[in-house]
């Protein structure tokens, strides 16, 4: 596992104040892996998921830092969604 999807899982907790996620999210990380976001929290993992994001370390590292917004990266074609749209907005309010 790499030390940003390390940084991710802890980030993504912190963010998350202990809360878990209604549905099953994943963070694909270009090149580094994948972060799972579920009714436990988040975690290092690649298992199936309602929804998929992807981008690259960069700009997920900008998003978790909230220097990006989630919906400005995916409409300049940053941040990619596979799976439930409306989900992926849900999460996007979870994380403020």
């Amino acid at each position: 596992m790499s030390d940003i999807v390390t940084g991710a899982v802890a980030a993504l907790n912190d963010k998350m104040s202990g809360q878990g996620f209604d549905g099953v999210a994943k963070f694909m990380i270009e090149g580094e892996g994948a972060v799972m976001i579920d009714a436990n929290g988040a975690h290092a993992g690649d298992d199936a998921a309602d929804v998929t994001l992807t981008a690259s370390a960069e700009t997920f590292q900008a998003i978790l830092a909230g220097d990006l917004n989630a919906t400005a990266a995916f409409m300049a074609g940053k941040l990619t969604v596979d799976g439930d749209i409306g989900l992926a907005m849900k999460l996007g309010t979870v994380l403020g």
